[in-house]
């Protein structure tokens, strides 16, 4: 007989069942199988165990029927299948055998805890009598006639018949499951001992038909209503395998599953050598080594289930010891959340600081020695520092409420005082219009008596705007003006409300700051400035000027006015001035006079080399580095000159050695150079228009001497002057017998450049004059040269150097009267004077045939002296007549 082609339902744990059973007890319908054998004959009469009803066949149900009617609770039920297969609801059983009482209610123990059937020995196992699959069905204990177990023919004792009848299923097993087999049948389920019939007594076929077990069906409670009379003959349990796994031992399980795939891999052997041979004999040897297969797979299906249900439980143990363990970790950290707020807590009142630690109390000594005793307690005080602190405190309050009542004392003289104030206020408002109406009638009397004072209190009201160096300017120079100088007028002008805005903080910066949107957005619109108008903006706001500046007007004794207007630069943190002159009488006009009366020249070097062109302040050269501006003096014309004095007039120094940070104005420094600088204004205003006049006669040929200087040349002079110009520099540096004196350092471009032309006869005398701008402090520098016969210079001719040094080294004595205005038409009568002399003594060519063109008619001693042939140039007065020096 083969073995059929599939055996998946034959051999599987988990078969589903074809359909409802027919009757409840019977194998469930199907194909026939013909693994499946008959049941087993009948037992013999003897003290057999009587069948479990409904309980699954050993071959022929593999699982459990699906239609065993609800258990109470304690034990686990099924529902009818889903897709074939039964659901099952899981319950707690503390014990594999749970009794039922009389009234049909299942009695459960008490739970056994986690721990104990972790850590505890578990209790001393209860062989059940038979092994239900997966539903646990009651069996019920009948009393039918007693059946004699047959004698197992392998262990010889009184045991549950096999399957095949008679005799025990295990004799070819292994002795593990040999003796899982066969155990004897001494005890029902909980405990109850089976009860043998007395001998002799049996029990026909039709009684036994007649009685049948009876089946309890209960909904999780039996119905009490239903019960009938013979049910309180019988003793009720149940069987559940969850108990079970806690009784048995899986190392033991593991040896029983090993053991039991080693029979049947030796069985499916046997059984396969057996069909090779083929012989029909062997067909009851293969038929008995399948039904031991059989009964080895119910073995696997066990261990199976149980394996199922060890994984399950160890899963719900591990779920339950999580669920420790989360609480037990949430139970810590909300104590170590209580434990941090405690410190937090703890922290604050260590940290607290009362407010009366802010309080400066007085010391103890005071304390003790001003205050009360009832308040000092001395006797408690001076040992407890909780109530000396105390005291301290209320001795601090007591003179704080004195305090305060002195204050409110002060408070009211205060007003009282307020109200004098304001009575005194209006006597003077309304003094004020009287004083303005005196001040107005009294206009004319302070005309006529020289005493301006109403037009002083205005300039000392407006010099109040003015930036502190033009402010000491105004002081100094009205003190001066005011003591030593009544000639020197000091007053201020420009915008008044212009000085008051720069001073003036922003009223609403939130309307600036809406108007600078608005105009943002305006702007946007247009095209942006480009680099060179920004920059151009940059220099313009560096170069600005203060709206306010000082004027002061020097006069002479002639009526001519020099006016100084004094501006400050607020970014340089420097002043400029302005220079210009008013003649009293209207001066002719002469060309070669256009550079000493203009304003970039007329206060040049009043100090020595004190040019203007460069700012005094070091800090102001980073400053135009940023805005691109290379030097001041491409602004001078339209800004004034930088001079030095002009700083020092307004009380400002700018150390070269040791720059300072910040330099303030200092009253006495603009003191001790005021006088000084005044005259030296006042002289160079003279002086400039001194020569104004005279280079208005040299321009027509004429040499003003005056009458104090004509005893300095003879009577008779034959050369005269033909033309005075003034020259550039740059026409002056080219001149070959100029070098000696750009040399020696005695020519800059600051000075003043003139050429003179003097003629007699054929000759011809070029002279090229350097004015000194302090000039007559200074004298001027002549350079000449002869053409005739020849050009003659210092170069070449001992005598036209001798007769430079005439004009040059002894301008002494043509100085004339104090202050020595009339020096260069001194010096140029002079020139003319020695180059007579120069002409009339040269001696006389005998190739030329006629006259001497210059005869002699200067008186001379000697007309030559010495290796040089000097001639003699010394005019001695009033003798007449010539020497050698």
């Amino acid at each position: 007989m083969d073995a059929p082609s599939a055996t998946g339902d034959l051999f599987s744990c988990h078969s589903e069942p074809r359909g409802p059973p027919s009757a409840i007890g019977d194998p469930i319908p199907g194909p026939k199988n013909p693994w499946i054998l008959p049941p087993p004959p009948p037992m013999t009469p003897s003290c057999a165990p009587p069948k479990p009803l409904c309980a699954p066949h050993p071959i022929g149900d593999p699982i459990p029927n699906p239609w065993v009617p609800p258990v109470p609770s304690g034990t686990r039920s099924h529902a009818p299948p889903t897709n074939g297969y039964p659901q099952c609801h899981w319950d707690p059983v503390p014990s594999p055998w749970t009794p039922i009482s009389a009234s049909g209610t299942p009695t459960q123990a008490p739970p056994i805890p986690v721990g104990a059937l972790l850590h505890q020995d578990p209790p001393p196992p209860v062989p059940p009598v038979w092994r239900s699959h997966m539903v646990t069905t009651p069996l019920v204990q009948t009393t039918p006639t007693c059946r004699s177990h047959a004698p197992c023919a392998h262990c010889g004792s009184s045991r549950m018949p096999g399957p095949l009848g008679g005799a025990c299923s295990s004799g070819s097993l292994s002795p593990p499951l040999r003796a899982a087999l066969c155990r004897p049948v001494t005890s029902l389920p909980g405990g109850a001992e089976a009860r043998p019939r007395p001998a002799g007594s049996t029990m026909s076929s039709e009684s036994s038909k007649k009685r049948k077990p009876k089946v309890i069906r209960t909904d999780g409670v039996p119905a009490e209503g239903k019960r009938g009379k013979g049910d309180t003959d019988q003793d009720v349990r149940y069987y559940s395998e969850e108990s079970e796994v806690d009784l048995r031992d899986p190392i033991k399980d593991y040896e029983l599953y090993r053991e039991t795939c080693q029979e049947l891999q030796r069985l499916m052997a046997e059984i396969q050598e057996l069909k090779s041979r083929g012989i029909k004999e062997n067909a009851s040897e293969i038929d008995e080594r399948r039904v031991q297969s059989c009964v080895h797979f119910m073995t696997l299906k066990k261990l199976n289930r149980l394996a199922h249900i060890r994984l399950k439980k160890g899963r719900d143990q591990t779920h339950e010891a999580k669920q420790k363990v989360d609480a037990y970790h949430l139970q810590l950290q909300n104590l170590l959340y209580e434990v941090m707020h405690l410190q937090k807590e703890i922290t604050k009142c260590l940290e607290f600081k009362s407010k009366h630690e802010e309080i400066e109390l007085v010391s103890l000594e005071e304390f003790y020695k001003e205050a009360p005793p009832e308040i000092s307690r001395p006797a408690i005080t001076l040992t407890e520092p909780h109530q000396q602190t105390l005291a301290r405190l209320d001795w601090e309050l007591e003179q704080r409420k004195r305090l305060a009542e002195k204050y409110k004392e002060c408070l009211t003289s205060k007003e009282k005082i307020l109200k004098e104030i304001e009575v005194k206020k209006e006597y003077l408002s309304s003094l004020q219009p009287r004083l303005n109406s005196i001040m107005q009638a009294s206009l004319p009397v302070q005309e006529y008596l020289f005493m301006p004072f109403d037009q002083a209190h205005k300039q000392y009201e407006t010099a109040r705007h003015l930036p502190p160096p033009l402010y000491v300017l105004f002081v100094q120079a009205s003190a001066y003006g005011q003591a030593c100088d009544k000639k020197l007028v000091v007053a201020i002008e420009g915008s008044v409300e212009e000085a008051k805005a720069l001073y003036k903080p922003p009223e609403d910066s939130q309307d600036d700051e809406s108007d600078s949107d608005a105009e943002e957005e305006q702007t946007t619109k247009r095209r942006r400035p480009t680099l060179g108008v920004q920059l151009d903006d940059k220099r313009k706001e560096m170069l600005k000027r203060h709206p306010l500046s000082v004027t002061l007007d020097l006069k002479c004794k002639d009526e001519n006015v020099l006016h100084l207007t004094f501006h400050y630069l607020m970014n340089l943190n420097v002043m400029t001035v302005k220079a210009k002159v008013t003649t009293a009488m209207e001066m002719t006009t002469a060309i070669s006079a256009g550079d000493l009366l203009s304003p970039d020249s007329l206060l040049n070097c009043l100090y020595p080399g004190d040019h203007g062109r460069k700012t005094p302040n070091p800090a102001n050269q980073f400053q135009f580095d940023k805005v691109g501006i290379l030097t001041l003096s491409d602004y001078v014309t339209e800004l004034g000159h930088p001079y030095v004095w002009v700083q020092k007039l307004g009380g400002l120094h700018f150390p070269k050695e040791q720059p300072q940070h910040t330099v303030a104005a200092d009253n006495s420094l603009s003191a001790s150079h005021m006088e000084l600088t005044v005259k030296l204004l006042r002289s160079r205003l003279q002086s400039r228009l001194a020569l104004h006049k005279q280079f208005a006669s040299l321009e027509h040929g004429v040499v003003p001497v005056s009458s104090e200087c004509q005893q300095l040349f003879p009577t008779k002079i034959v050369s005269r002057l033909v033309k005075w110009t003034a020259i550039p520099y740059e026409d002056y540096a080219e001149l070959p017998y100029t070098k000696d004196v750009i040399e020696a350092g005695l020519a800059e471009d600051t000075h003043l450049y003139y050429m003179a032309l003097i003629e007699r006869g054929t000759a011809k005398l070029q002279a090229a004059v350097v004015l000194n701008p302090g000039y007559s402090t200074l004298p001027p520098v002549f350079s000449l040269c002869l053409n005739w016969k020849g050009e003659r210079n210092s170069s070449n001719d001992d005598n036209i150097r001798a007769m430079e040094s005439e004009v040059n080294v002894y301008y002494k004595e043509l100085w004339g009267p104090k202050p020595g205005y009339q020096l260069l038409t001194n010096q140029l009568q002079r020139l003319c004077m020695v180059l007579d002399v120069y002409l009339e003594t040269e001696p006389h060519d005998p190739s030329v045939e006629g006259p001497k063109e210059f005869p002699q008619e200067k008186m001379c001693l000697r007309l030559v002296r010495g290796p040089l042939r000097l001639k003699p140039f010394k005019f001695n007065y009033p003798q007449g007549f010539f020497s050698h020096r």
